[in-house]
């Protein structure tokens, strides 16, 4: 098998061809997107292809046929028409607040002025997208290709400064206004970005956009699926193991079939190890923190439910942790419940990466200490392998009396009652175990069920403050949670762990084995 060169942080498709790298070939989605509509918009998390796709739709429209050999579209697409595509891209960010992102639009639009050949005359941005159109139009005879990268970086970018973010919302949303306008100059338009802001907010002026985010059909369109690495990638997978591969980086996804992070999986191909390649490369500081202020109960976020309209509501007044979570890629939809006019999604993490990683950084968050949590995690799992209980309860006491008391008083997270919970939970989930939270059964819902090295473990936590000492593992055995257990023929571990709110520690862990074998 031939290797080929990985295209790591290459983001133009005719580089990509021109080099022999590895390409997944989305032209067939292309023609299909082209066959359908008009006016387009895709959300996709950060490194996720959204930049190769535009540059790959840019350069059919140009009708570069050279590059496309070999690929779906080749024979079928019109080569003797050229269209004039204009491209507006926020990946390098905005700096100087909406002074610099008047000025980087005015840059990026003289660019297009001179590289197609026509002259402005209009001072306002809005004036100049729209001449810009226009005149293209007119001097090549063809209708023009609007393609906007990352549409909603500027923001972004300012989101942890509300007025400022709104400032660029403004700015933003007059220039993308335009396009509703200037239809009959427009051949095709796309905007991709990692948010979707709702229409009323940034598209109020621009409502005839399809959003294909959430689209079964178009699932895969970034993204790898597992046909394209057994196919593509054939030649990089020796040596590695494949249900690990899967279990790293796949689940990403929208409706349709799962897909990898393309950036995870050219860097472990790279560098034959696996790590967390995407998290490391900017998870925002914002979003953790804004987790910590909101009091977001843990144990829930593998599995929260979120109507298809909260998952839209994204905007500077009005940012819900699970679309934030949703649309930045740390979670994902697991299932989808239809009724007339409602959609209901349960959302989980995409694989061991994401869960591993939020949850470690959420520790740092929950600890007031970036190097507290570390060393623990490492240890909870030699004791978890070592079914080492007593010293398990240790780990935990020894953690909770570390943090210094004047952080437990002046932290808003240390007050809410889940904050313990949450602690214990992230610890096990940084690990990427198979969790199960708040599961139902005919006696209730049980907190945390593990399972792990062919063990299961049941988890209830109580605040004593707020019931009765020894409650916990009463309350596993008198509703009966084992009960749905025993037929996976594997010992069943009853923990009953207590916290109390005054001592700030762990005050009771008791514990009953079922030896289920």
């Amino acid at each position: 098998m031939t290797h080929k060169k990985l295209p790591i942080g290459i983001q133009t498709f005719r580089e990509i061809r021109e080099d022999d790298c590895y390409y997944v070939d989305k032209t067939a989605l292309i023609l299909q997107l082209l066959q359908e509509g008009k006016y387009y918009f895709l959300s996709r998390p950060r490194r996720f292809g959204k930049s190769l796709l535009i540059d790959t739709i840019a350069e059919l429209f140009a009708g570069s046929q050279a590059l496309f050999k070999g690929l779906h579209c080749h024979d079928k697409w019109d080569w003797t028409k050229k269209y004039p595509v204009i491209r507006i891209s926020f990946t390098e960010g905005v700096r100087g607040g909406v002074a610099g992102l008047d000025q980087r639009v005015r840059e990026i639009l003289a660019q297009e002025q001179k590289r197609l050949g026509v002259s402005c005359v209009n001072q306002s941005l809005a004036g100049v997208l729209s001449e810009l159109i226009s005149e293209t139009h007119a001097v090549t005879g063809q209708r023009v290709v609007v393609l906007i990268d990352e549409y909603d970086k500027p923001i972004l970018d300012s989101i942890s400064q509300a007025d400022e973010a709104r400032e660029m919302r403004e700015t933003l949303r007059n220039l993308y206004a335009v396009l509703k306008a200037s239809d009959a100059h427009i051949k095709f338009a796309m905007l991709t970005g990692v948010s979707k802001f709702s229409k009323v907010s940034l598209f109020s002026g621009l409502n005839n956009l399809r959003d294909i985010t959430v689209s079964g059909t178009y699932s895969t369109i970034c993204g790898y699926t597992e046909v394209d690495l057994d196919r593509v990638f054939a030649p990089e997978l020796e040596g590695l193991d494949r249900a690990e591969i899967k279990r790293w980086y796949n689940g990403y996804n929208w409706l349709g079939e799962s897909v990898y992070n393309p950036f995870d999986l050219l860097l472990l191909f790279r560098e034959r190890q696996f790590k967390p390649y995407w998290f490391e490369t900017g998870t925002p500081k914002f979003l953790i923190d804004l987790l910590a202020q909101r009091q977001v109960y843990t144990p829930k976020l593998g599995s929260l439910v979120a109507a298809e309209a909260l998952l839209s509501a994204f905007d500077v007044e009005q940012i819900s942790s699970e679309a934030l979570l949703f649309q930045a890629g740390y979670l994902t939809i697991k299932s989808v419940w239809s009724i007339p006019g409602r959609q209901e999604f349960t959302l989980k993490y995409p694989n061991y990466e994401v869960q591993a990683s939020l949850n470690d950084s959420l520790l740092q968050a929950l600890s007031g200490d970036p190097f507290a949590p570390g060393p623990g995690i490492g240890k909870l799992y030699r004791l978890l392998l070592a079914n080492d209980f007593a010293s398990m309860q240790t780990l935990f006491t020894a953690f909770f009396a570390s943090i210094p008391f004047e952080w437990f008083s002046n932290s808003p997270i240390a007050q809410y009652e889940g904050y313990y919970a949450s602690v214990f939970y992230s610890y096990f989930a940084a690990l990427g175990l198979d969790i199960t939270t708040e599961e139902s059964s005919n006696a209730g819902r049980l907190d945390m069920a593990v399972r792990f090295n062919r063990h299961i473990y049941l988890f209830e936590f109580k605040v004593v403050e707020l019931i009765p000492e020894g409650r916990a593992l009463a309350q596993i055995k008198d509703k009966g949670y084992a009960a749905k257990y025993l037929a996976e023929q594997q010992p069943i571990h009853l923990i009953g762990v207590e916290f109390s709110k005054t001592s700030r520690s762990v005050v009771g862990f008791e514990l009953e084995t079922l030896l289920n074998i």
